[in-house]
């Protein structure tokens, strides 16, 4: 790929009232966008549609399949980006079904794509949810990657204003995460280039 910027969509997994994700999330995107080699985007489920009925022919069959109408900005997101984080906490020992949702309406959009993961929990710091995504996505053909950046205890480490108390480690993981980022979504650009993806 040439020196243009990747696309990132920063996802934020969760809809619950008073979630702690777009805290979060925000801080990846001010950390994709000092790394200097993507355009961040963030994506939160809060603003779409996502019914939990599914159609009856699954989009792994339909890719084109008619969705809500709210939803097309969700799915042109995921289609255009080269690269794609999902900012998750743990809901009982897994992940919340807004994301599920989200994933399950798609199919073709995350097909040869580098996925990465930024967790926050009280107690595993989102490796829960992160260590379950992994299975899920691997069903889609996409590639996540195997470093993420987790926050346990998040309440602790983030001060009222929403910056870090103490940034350095957070940081570093970041960079480690958007690092692989490029070289996979760099890569995986070019494959699905050259090479369009089939099964």
């Amino acid at each position: 790929m040439s020196d243009a910027t990747l696309d990132l969509a920063v996802i934020i997994g969760s809809v619950r009232e008073g979630r702690f994700g777009p805290v979060v999330a925000k801080w990846f995107v001010e950390q994709a966008e000092q790394h200097g080699r993507f355009t961040a985007h963030l994506v939160d489920l809060a603003d779409t549609p996502l019914p939990l009925e599914l159609p009856p022919v699954p989009p792994a069959l339909q890719p084109d399949l008619p969705r809500p109408d709210g939803m097309a900005d969700l799915t042109r997101r995921i289609r255009e980006a080269d690269a794609i984080v999902v900012v998750t906490p743990d809901y009982n020992r897994s992940f919340p079904a807004s994301l599920k949702a989200a994933i399950d309406w798609h199919y073709t959009e995350w097909q040869a794509k580098p996925i990465g993961f930024v967790g926050y929990s009280g107690g595993s710091g989102g490796l829960l949810a992160i260590e379950q995504l992994r299975q899920v996505f691997g069903e889609l053909h996409a590639h996540t990657l195997r470093d993420y950046v987790s926050f346990p205890r998040y309440f602790e480490l983030f001060a009222p204003d929403g910056t870090l108390v103490e940034p350095q480690g957070p940081n570093g993981a970041a960079k480690v995460l958007l690092d692989q980022l490029e070289w996979w979504g760099s890569v995986l650009h070019d494959a699905r280039r050259d090479r369009p993806f089939a099964l």
